[in-house]
């Protein structure tokens, strides 16, 4: 078992869900059981996955639950995209900020698991 709380892409990740939590207060209330929902749901998947995974006793079962935080990282970018297309945040230059932490956690997770993986 590794301590996930030393792992920076635990670490970013945490970062990250709190700042898509902090973003998503600010949509219309109308879609407080819509994209707000779906959004946070989607990004506490990411750190969740990562500390699960953590503790599995091999790389391979470790891969596995960073390959769902890797695919729960996409579905938050395009939530943001979304979000931008719908407007639903005035000033679209914090999701642009945000999509691009998104894409950058997205590499470090998508890395992470070739590492894992043997790959690299």
């Amino acid at each position: 078992m590794q301590d996930f709380r030393k792992l920076d892409i635990y670490r970013r990740a945490i970062k990250y869900c709190v700042n898509i939590y902090d973003l998503s207060t600010r949509f219309p209330k109308d879609e407080k059981y819509g994209l707000v929902s779906q959004i946070r749901r989607a990004v506490s998947s990411i750190p969740l996955n990562v500390s699960e995974g953590a503790g599995c006793g091999s790389n391979k079962e470790f891969s596995q639950f960073v390959s769902y935080a890797y695919r729960s990282c996409n579905e938050v970018l395009t939530c943001l995209e979304l979000a931008m297309r719908l407007d639903l945040h005035k000033g679209n230059g914090e999701i642009n900020e945000l999509e691009k932490e998104g894409i950058e956690l997205s590499r470090m997770l998508y890395a992470f698991l070739k590492k894992l993986d043997g790959s690299t």
